[in-house]
């Protein structure tokens, strides 16, 4: 996109382009997302980002009107397949705020210099400010709609110390933490959600969404004790149980329509705070919420089997999943099956929440059953196949096809849902290349409109 498009998308106020640029006004020091409502810049006086954080690196804080950093993420990162994508996916995991840059380029098999270069030359961020960038969000999130106290904030969003929070707010917002919570829309957290009673979230998306085949296709996997959707279509609750690196957590996903370029309403229940980051970045992959569906009815409206289809349902996503091996294993053995190992393996919920009574087992703990469930869990225990937000999908394949009876079709599954994998065909099936690279929605295009999921 060169900067004469992007000037039409900010002047024409397109939000098909929210997050996936920002620009930057010299003369008031603030960056906005394209389709910010105050007045359009003047040309000279405008620069362009890839990344929130490269506009915070370049001195711009965030505008107040349009909250850029509450924009969807870029659909490019779920399609490319490079060391860029797999590290943009893995920081939006919390893989820095967790292990550090050395943590993230052990998983991406290169040094702490590379990965450093690499991601500022493409995105002008590296990736401490990348993970500053998503720190500071989250902190914004936790003031405006929680009575937490300040400290516990600041720890909660990752950051190292106060000082460094205080920093980072004040760089970011141009605004103290304690300012930032006033100015929130309905006059600051005090007095609002506590942990009891949970965070709650506004998931954004671009464009239209078709939540209704969602939540159709949710309601048909839920697995008993991890589970749960309740409700008449058009205003059902999505409910689960989450695995999180430091704890567990539950959140409840409405299927509320707020229009094209809207967002889903959900609320979540933490065991600890610091899982906030990688709890919204599973939710918004589950539910396929950085799409880019604008692209995605282009091409696929192209196909005269598809155009009726597309035609018929704007905005179809294609799930992927909360947890990647937990979709593994069920996509493996199956719903019924699935249930069972909840019930013999999984994890107590210390308080549970109506029919929502546990977490799904980990790995290791199914690595001695029998048969290609064994050999499935034991390879995911062992790391010996990766299917983390970062995993190499090619490799995790190939390892998968390698695992006794482990089959093709169970694997183009996998690929597509647990690695959100948006280019996948399934097995047997002719799938035209003029699909590329939106197969999987492709897909479920033809599935849904089959009633098949």
């Amino acid at each position: 996109m060169d900067e004469e498009t992007r000037y039409e998308a900010v002047r024409s106020r397109d939000a098909r382009f929210d997050g996936e640029f920002f620009f930057a006004v010299e003369t008031t020091g603030i960056y906005c997302r394209p389709s910010c409502p105050a007045v359009t810049p003047k040309r000279k006086n405008v620069r362009y980002y890839t990344t929130a954080a490269a506009a915070q690196g370049s001195g711009f804080r965030a505008c107040r009107r349009c909250r850029p950093d509450a924009v969807p993420g870029s659909a490019e990162w779920n399609v490319r397949a490079d060391v860029v994508g797999r590290a943009m996916r893995m920081i939006g995991d919390g893989v820095v705020d967790r292990e550090g840059v050395p943590g993230l380029a052990v998983r991406l098999g290169y040094s702490s210099r590379q990965v450093q270069r690499q991601l500022t030359a493409e995105l002008g961020a590296g990736p401490v400010a990348l993970a500053r960038a998503q720190r500071a969000h989250t902190a914004r999130v936790l003031l405006q709609t929680t009575g937490l106290p300040i400290t516990e904030i600041a720890f909660a969003a990752g950051f190292a110390s106060v000082r460094q929070f205080n920093d980072t707010i004040r760089a970011v917002y141009a605004l103290t933490p304690t300012a930032l919570r006033a100015a929130a829309p309905r006059g600051g957290g005090a007095g609002r959600a506590t942990p009891s009673a949970g965070v709650p979230l506004r998931l954004a998306y671009r464009g239209a969404y078709e939540a209704g085949a969602v939540f159709d296709l949710l309601s048909d996997e839920a697995v008993d004790g991890v589970e749960q959707v309740s409700g008449e279509r058009g205003g059902r609750t999505y409910r689960r149980t989450l695995r999180l690196p430091y704890g567990t957590g539950i959140v409840a996903v409405e299927e509320s329509d707020h229009g094209v370029g809207g967002w889903l309403d959900a609320r979540l229940h933490l065991t600890d705070l610091r899982d906030l980051t990688t709890a919204v970045q599973r939710l918004r992959r589950l539910f396929d919420l950085d799409a880019d569906p604008y692209a995605v009815d282009e091409r696929l409206g192209a196909d005269a089997r598809l155009a009726p289809l597309v035609a018929a349902r704007p905005g179809l996503r294609s799930p992927g999943a909360a947890d990647p091996e937990e979709f593994a294993v069920r996509a493996l053995v199956g719903r019924g099956e699935a249930a069972l190992l909840v019930e013999r393996y999984g994890k107590a919920l210390d308080a549970p929440c109506g029919s929502l009574t546990h977490v799904f087992p980990e790995p290791g703990a199914l690595a001695g059953e029998p048969g290609p469930l064994g050999e499935l869990a034991a390879a995911l225990a062992d790391g010996r196949v990766r299917l983390d937000a970062g995993a190499d999908r090619e490799d995790a394949e190939a390892g998968l096809l390698a695992l006794e009876g482990v089959g093709a079709g169970v694997v183009a599954s996998i690929r597509m849902r647990a690695l959100g994998d948006p280019d996948v065909g399934l097995p047997g099936e002719t799938v035209p290349d003029a699909w590329r690279p939106w197969r999987s929605y492709g897909v479920r295009h033809v599935l849904t409109a089959g009633g098949a999921g």
